[in-house]
């Protein structure tokens, strides 16, 4: 067996935006280290990528999920709002469910999964389809 297949959850909104594992992981990321900076340090992302995803994610809903303090002698820092801590539960109360709905398949998934991959074949003349 070659481990576990791993599920990852994205939702499409009606306005186009997308819900997913990585902003849901930023949400938890800045409630943890109150800084879209260090949010995204531990995500491996620049500044300016986390604080474009954070933009983004205060821009997807009718309320704003994190609310920024500009820097000065106590520094700057970021914060989920009770709307972000909502949507944050939210997301992990999808994860879990959908994790839960879909155990049976992904065992099933795990059981039938080869443990690496074959090289792929180099296409010939034979494989053809008739």
């Amino acid at each position: 067996m070659a481990g576990s297949p791993r599920l990852s959850l994205r939702i499409d909104l009606a306005n186009g935006a997308r819900l997913g594992p990585g902003k849901a992981k930023l949400l938890a990321l800045i409630e943890e280290h109150g800084s879209i900076r260090a949010a995204g340090a531990a995500m491996g992302m620049s500044y300016r990528r986390a604080w474009l995803l954070a933009d983004e994610i205060n821009r997807m809903f009718t309320e704003p999920s994190i609310a920024t303090q500009h820097g000065g002698k106590s520094g700057g820092g970021a914060a989920l709002t009770p709307f972000g801590q909502d949507l944050l539960a939210c997301c992990m109360r999808m994860d879990e469910v959908s994790r839960k709905a879909l155990s049976v398949e992904l065992d099933w998934l795990s059981a039938h999964t080869v443990s690496a991959l074959a090289p792929a074949k180099k296409p010939t003349g034979k494989d053809k389809p008739d």
